[in-house]
């Protein structure tokens, strides 16, 4: 690290905590463990970086899994001994015990839907004839292991609705196995399908088979080996996986994602390929060729296939429009290309084709916004949706006279409606009865100005009433990047904080996709600093506007969330109470040597990259941790089979936090077993999970929790 960038490092990460508070109990834990700090160094660029705790990498080691135990009993011990802990829990449990569907999707003769009646681990998937028709079981996940620690992960049905092909995951693992249902009779065949990673079965028009994405099976360690050379496979039902079809590989290129789709008349096959998680390379060919030829070259934009019809392609692209728009490709002639639905000043985040038409749901700072347009782009209606929120949905087949969509907002879940394609006109099909009134909360989006003067929105909800005075505790959570766009979403979690007065904020920074492809290049690559400094400047706002104080106030997030609250914390140690870290990308130097860590190059950069290494380092979590300065109170949270961010970057942060914290406040790490990044967890794990981290945070923000008289 040069000298300038050593001493900014310094001056960010200097400043110390608020005095403690005046209650001692909050700071009293077990020891830590002993955790041996070894002398391993790497040299990068000429910068020598040491890792003392690279054996936690190694999470088969009997040495390992001594120090998880070891650290695990210190949390327990810990959160134990937290009053109201188990009222939180009980208060959890009672919001989450409300019915939750889906919206549902004609399949042949059946409408099918998942239910979850409140508390069960995993929702069953059923289905009836009719609308209003008695439902039955088709498939219940809770069957499939006695804990609820396997689910689905992708489902889809062939095109004639004979077939119900299903991908589950054990433990959260990013690993899944497609196994085929015949659809009558609820008869499991027996196809079978392993090694399959981020796939689920896309059908063939004929409903014979499917094509699936898979690796080889791992050679060494299935949790944290380095994933390669990603296939394109066809499976034909009642055969075995080893005589399934290749349809394409890239030989020269391992580190690229691929997946397949077959157009609805059988006659063109297409690929999509990305070496990371943005930018794709689309091939195509026709069923009667042998080899596949590129139709929009990689890896500079995005390009998603809405539908195939008549030889036309329809792609949602942001070539040449950064807020996307609808372009139509002629497969004869792939030189005649014309826009269909032109970019506007919003977001085109998503165009569905069923019933007819085109459906485009656009994003409006933040909130959704829906039209619907004729084939050649000819504006039909703007759908009068009966609230505002997240909206989903609007998806089937080209014969579909009714479709179904489902509205979200921070205060209430997803209420489902039909829509009557000819007239326009929706219809409540499904509200969930709850254990509390929306009506008691409110939610205002406001916008500040980031560090240099971008304008960033944010979302603050809270109870009708709520005396701004600086005394409130506030929950702050935020994402940042791979163009994910953070859209009203519900959790009981919030409520429960909002009814002990507690401030919810939920932060639109860059990074994600919100305001098109320049929103998302503000904060990715050398620019990642930009979403950390939106984030703390969010913090700024509350705090100067007495929604909350430092005192007060908790951040959160998970995955590149993690990464958001592991380098705002080191960076603002004096501006938090408590942080919380979830499957957090830590260790920004060795990210992509550990599964498919090397998709995020394109995100991130590489620290085998001279010039990228050096705004990595800088901003690395693990690495900007100092010793002497006094922290806030930490929570880092993991699982022992996420094999998406594996955990060694929660041990080895947590580690370097208990060795260089200098204050009072605690440093503790909760390590999930059975679980992983966070996809199909049971209920129950995560009833557990809020509930300990909710405690975490009243405790360590002297907030007292009062049981509330429940509505139930």
């Amino acid at each position: 690290m040069n000298k300038a960038l050593f001493t900014f490092a310094i001056a960010a990460l200097a400043a110390t905590m608020p005095a403690q508070s005046s209650n001692p109990m909050k700071n009293r834990h077990l020891p830590y463990p002993e955790t041996q700090r070894g002398n391993i160094t790497d040299n990068y660029h000429g910068t020598v970086v040491a890792d003392p705790y690279r054996w936690l990498e190694d999470d088969n080691s009997e040495a390992t899994a001594s120090w998880v135990q070891a650290q695990n009993e210190v949390t327990s011990d810990y959160l134990s001994k937290i009053p109201f802990r188990n009222d939180i829990r009980d208060r959890l449990t009672e919001l989450w015990n409300y019915p939750k569907e889906s919206a549902p999707a004609q399949k042949g003769d059946w409408l099918y839907f998942t239910r979850n009646d409140g508390l069960q681990n995993q929702s069953v998937i059923y289905r009836r004839r009719t609308p209003q028709g008695k439902a039955e079981v088709f498939l219940d996940p809770n069957t499939l292991s006695d804990d609820g620690t396997v689910a689905l992960v992708a489902r889809s049905f062939s095109e004639d609705g004979k077939y119900f092909a299903y991908a589950t995951s054990a433990s959260g693992s990013d690993w899944v196995v497609i196994n085929v249902m015949e659809s009558e009779t609820k008869r499991l065949l027996s196809d079978r399908i392993e090694w399959v990673k981020f796939s689920g079965a896309v059908w063939s028009h004929d409903s014979k088979g499917f094509y699936y994405s898979a690796y080889d099976a791992p050679a060494q360690n299935v949790y944290s080996s380095k994933n390669e050379f990603q296939k394109v496979w066809y499976h034909r039902i009642g055969t075995e996986q080893s005589d399934d079809i290749l349809i394409y590989h890239d030989e020269e290129h391992p580190l690229r994602y691929l997946s397949g789709w077959e157009s609805d008349d059988g006659e063109w096959i297409f690929i999509t390929s990305s070496e990371g998680t943005s930018g794709i390379e689309l091939l195509y060919k026709h069923t009667g060729e042998e080899e596949f030829r590129t139709l929009f070259a990689g890896f500079d934009h995005e390009y998603g296939i809405v539908e195939c019809e008549n030889d036309y392609l329809y792609v949602m692209t942001n070539e040449g429009a950064a807020n996307y728009n609808l372009v139509r490709v002629d497969l004869n002639d792939p030189s005649k290309r014309e826009v269909i639905i032109a970019e506007k000043e919003s977001l085109l985040e998503g165009v569905g084709s069923a019933g007819g038409v085109l459906t485009a749901i656009y994003l409006e700072d933040a909130q959704n916004k829906v039209y619907q347009f004729d084939f050649d782009g000819n504006l039909i209606r703007q759908v009068e949706l009966p609230g505002i929120g997240t909206v989903n949905g609007f998806g089937g087949k080209k014969e579909d006279k009714v479709l179904y969509y489902s509205i979200t907002t921070f205060l209430s879940p997803s209420t489902i409606y039909s829509f009557d394609v000819e007239s326009g006109e929706s219809q409540l099909y499904f509200k969930p009865e709850l254990a509390y009134n929306p009506d008691d909360y409110t939610t205002e989006q406001i916008f500040f100005e980031s560090k240099d003067g971008t304008r960033v929105p944010m979302f603050v909800s809270y109870k009708k009433g709520l005396k701004l005075n600086g005394k409130n505790p506030c929950y702050l959570y935020g994402y940042g990047g791979f163009q994910i766009n953070m859209t009203p979403s519900f959790s009981p979690t919030s409520i429960m904080f909002m009814e002990q007065g507690g401030v919810f904020g939920w932060v639109v920074l860059r990074g994600g996709n919100e305001y098109g492809e320049a929103w998302h290049r503000g904060g990715m690559l050398e620019n990642k600093q930009n979403v950390f400094d939106d984030f703390i400047a969010a913090a700024e706002w509350l705090i100067d506007h007495k929604y909350t104080s430092s005192s007060k106030l908790a951040i959160s997030g998970g995955s590149n969330g993690g990464l958001l609250v592991g380098a705002c914390e080191v960076q603002r140690p004096d501006l938090y109470a408590v942080c919380m870290p979830a499957v957090g990308v830590l260790d920004m130097l060795r990210y992509h040597k550990f599964t498919i860590g090397w998709g995020w190059v394109v995100e991130y950069g590489s620290s085998e990259n001279a010039e990228q290494f050096e705004y990595l380092y800088k901003y690395s979590p693990l690495h900007n941790i100092r010793k002497g300065v006094k922290y806030p109170a930490t929570l880092v949270m993991t699982a022992d089979h996420d094999d998406r961010v594996v955990p060694a970057h929660s041990f080895k942060f947590a580690a370097e936090m208990q060795h260089a914290q200098a204050g009072k406040a605690p440093v503790l790490i909760r390590i999930e077993t059975k679980a992983g990044h966070g996809a199909g967890k049971p209920t129950s794990k995560r009833i557990e999970e809020a509930a300990d981290m909710y405690a975490f945070l009243f405790f360590n923000t002297d907030t007292k929790y009062r049981k509330p008289v429940s509505n139930k």
